[in-house]
């Protein structure tokens, strides 16, 4: 029913006929608002201004091979905000996420080259491990009803000592050893670190995986049931289960998703560089979880898209690099993070009041 009509009295004789007179203000607006609603709207703006400012006060940003290095900064962290982002529409965050990205690539380089195995039994053994983490962050969660800030905060520290002691004990070390010559190892690196030339710039795989996940994902919430169920158990859970929606299921799969997140992202860094650094991967979940924010998920769950987040990760890479091709001081960084996320939680709050005021 449109607003005309329930603007209408109740009557008993039939309306005059003829055409209605309309100024086509109203359509207009309600397309407007309609727009607005959409999450992903004001972090695109925001990614646009950004690459505007960075294009004008950074001229080597205008260079095919620079932007190809943007693309590939955006992609390490896009690819984990993604599951990242439908956590949060979930309803819950993973403060884990930054160091089990390194456990899994620290699991997977251990294995291979302490038992002189094959590559790729290492790879799945991460795999292995890393959706068992999530598993047990999401089975915890269930089971205890604690909130999932605390539950990963103590996987986060539980991992972050694991990572160093565990590399240490095994390899003497604060790093893996060099697997580059192990059986298997161009295989996967074909897979999670390569690159290729597209008009003479070279393209690393990451950016394909990047948007080959974000589409698969923006198809899983808006054409799946499955999608249905990340937005039901984040709006209400109790109202989820109460129309047979399995919150059980739903919860801890999209942690287990989260874990896969992190051993894609963590055989990258492997496959890349060789070797890990055990002590990385702090801070990083707060990367993850303001690029979500960014892209316009909400603390609270029950509202997001997967594209918002693909904006927020390239917002992200713009600023990392974009700083560095002004030549300004690189410590900025954060601070410029910092801006971009009060402002971008301010403009989600503009927007959402703009889109429900009638």
């Amino acid at each position: 029913m449109s607003m005309t009509q329930q603007a209408e009295p109740a009557v008993t004789t039939p309306p005059a006929s003829g055409p209605k007179e309309t100024d086509g203000r109203t359509a207009q607006r309600s397309t407007a608002l309609r727009l607005l609603a959409r999450p992903e709207v004001g972090v695109f703006l925001g990614a646009l201004a950004v690459l505007v400012f960075f294009l004008i006060t950074a001229p080597p940003m205008r260079d095919a091979g620079s932007m190809a290095n943007i693309l590939y900064q955006s992609s390490t962290i896009g690819i984990m905000a993604l599951p990242v982002a439908l956590l949060m529409i979930g309803g819950e965050f993973d403060l884990s996420s930054g160091v089990a990205v390194i456990a899994s690539a620290l699991t997977a380089a251990m294995i291979t080259y302490q038992l002189s195995m094959n590559v790729w039994a290492g790879v799945l053994l991460a795999l292995a491990m890393s959706l068992a983490v999530g598993f047990l962050n999401g089975w915890l969660l269930v089971r205890t009803g604690l909130p999932s800030f605390l539950i990963t905060l103590g996987t986060f520290l539980i991992l972050q000592g694991v990572n160093l002691a565990v590399t240490k004990l095994v390899t003497g070390n604060v790093a893996t050893d060099d697997i580059s010559d192990m059986d298997g190892f161009s295989q996967a690196k074909a897979v999670f670190a390569s690159s290729f030339d597209v008009g003479g710039v070279e393209v690393k795989i990451t950016v394909v995986w990047w948007l080959v996940f974000a589409a698969l994902a923006t198809w899983v919430l808006l054409r799946t049931r499955y999608g249905n169920w990340i937005f039901a158990v984040g709006g209400n859970k109790d109202s989820a289960r109460a129309v047979g929606v399995p919150v059980t299921f739903t919860k801890i799969s999209l942690f287990m998703l989260v874990g896969f997140g992190a051993w894609f992202v963590g055989m990258h860094q492997l496959f890349a560089f060789n070797t890990v650094q055990s002590g990385e991967g702090v801070g990083q979940e707060l990367i993850y979880i303001a690029a979500a924010v960014i892209g316009g998920c909400l603390l609270t769950g029950g509202a997001g898209s997967a594209i918002g987040p693909v904006f927020g990760a390239f917002m992200f890479g713009m600023v990392q690099q974009g700083i560095v091709y002004a030549g300004w001081n690189p410590d900025w960084f954060k601070a410029f993070l910092g801006v971009m996320l009060l402002g971008a939680t301010l403009i989600n709050l503009w927007v959402s009041r703009a889109a429900t005021r009638r």
